[in-house]
């Protein structure tokens, strides 16, 4: 298999399937975070890559997709130890773009973006803890999921911040994106109970880039019912903050013991980012805790049954490349506005290639309740379905 958009840390490795069912024929790619019986993964840092040993078995994740009839195809690229959304790795370089060759992937699960959007394999798994499968597949044009928190095993894969944490993953087509979905989730099939309630978040949509907001607003008329909703418990930037704050916490807790003994070499961003994190004290925390417990309840209540979010995947299309560490900063913390939302509440969210603006990609994504995994990815094949038929 040819690298054309440098996705792999290893494209010759594969593993066959061990068992035939809903994945016969298909290929997929594995961030370099999840475990596969003799590679040692290396987590986008070399350093991580010389302090750790080779799997002896397969991440669950994995094994359940091989029993499925699925052919694993390569190692992605990944961001340092999951730390940024760009996917400029310091140490192995940019993969390519194949949407947008002049402007970032999108990180952490940049390899495995690539990799599907550039058409090297069916899909591929990333994981997602601050929007790693979200934000690279809206910048690269394709579907990317991430489940209800908890609701896969992750077993095998190396932790970034374990109560935000979930196993992802990617695909051009939303029939492939449900078939990984009933591999994967161990949730019954879910059937509209009643007729969905699109709920467009008024926070989410006001400060979107001006060209980005103009497209995604020209896809109202689609939804079966539209309600526009804003959530009184706090402002978007407050749940950013929380977020921003838990997650960097529990990161110094997984990580720091490691970095202090190691001492690695992290890439400048990465690097400040660590920094920040080791003067975290959870006792110091208490008001963004107690706004994350009553985030989980609030949007539970403002869900139901068949209510669904309506936001942009992220604040407009993917960046350029090599711009300066404070505009990419910038564009982080307005980002995280965005994706904070499911992953303090725990909820499931999906990003549907939505349109281009001059050729780049932008994403619409749906959040729905907590598990409803599959009934998302039915609903996001229906949405889809109908963009189609409008263009």
């Amino acid at each position: 298999m040819k690298d054309l958009y440098h996705a792999y840390v290893n494209k010759e490795l594969t593993v066959d399937p061990s068992g035939h069912s809903l994945l016969d024929g298909l290929t997929f790619s594995v961030k370099d975070v999840i475990a596969i019986k003799g590679h040692t993964n290396g987590a986008g840092n070399p350093d991580w890559l010389a302090s750790h040993d080779e799997a002896g078995r397969h991440a669950p994740v994995i094994e359940r997709l091989l029993k499925h009839g699925a052919r694993l195809q390569g190692v992605t690229h990944t961001d340092e130890i999951m730390y940024s959304l760009n996917g400029e790795n310091y140490h192995y370089g940019t993969p390519v773009n194949p949407k947008a060759p002049d402007r970032i992937p999108g990180g952490s699960s940049s390899g495995s973006a690539v990799a599907v959007s550039g058409g090297l394999v069916d899909f591929a798994l990333g994981t997602d803890t601050g929007g790693s499968v979200r934000i690279p597949s809206a910048y690269c044009g394709i579907f990317g999921f991430r489940p209800t928190h908890g609701a896969m095993s992750m077993e095998g894969v190396i932790p970034l911040a374990q109560s935000f944490d979930t196993i992802g993953w990617m695909a051009r087509s939303p029939a492939i994106m449900r078939k990984v979905g009933n591999a994967l989730l161990d949730e019954a099939d879910q059937n509209d109970a009643g007729k969905t309630e699109f709920i467009f978040l008024k926070q989410a949509w006001e400060f979107l880039d001006e060209d980005t907001s103009n497209v995604l607003s020209a896809f109202t008329p689609i939804f079966e019912r539209l309600g526009s909703k804003s959530i009184a418990s706090a402002s978007l930037s407050d749940w950013a903050n929380a977020f921003r704050y838990i997650q960097g916490i529990e990161i110094w807790q997984e990580h720091g013991k490691w970095i202090r003994q190691t001492r690695p070499a992290f890439g400048p961003d990465i690097a400040a980012r660590f920094e920040w994190a080791s003067t975290l004290n959870k006792d110091g925390a208490e008001k963004e805790f107690e706004l994350r417990k009553e985030l989980w309840k609030t949007l539970a209540e403002e869900l139901g049954n068949n209510g669904v979010f309506v936001i942009p995947t992220t604040p407009g299309t993917a960046p350029k490349l090599n711009l300066a560490s404070k505009e990419l900063e910038e564009r982080r913390n307005k980002t995280m506005q965005l994706t904070c939302i499911a992953g303090l509440a725990g909820l499931p969210q999906v990003t549907i290639p939505a349109a281009e603006i001059d050729g780049m990609p932008v994403g619409l994504s749906i959040i729905a309740n907590r598990n409803q995994d599959r009934r998302l990815l039915m609903l996001a094949e229906k949405i889809f379905e109908t963009i189609a038929a409008k263009k």
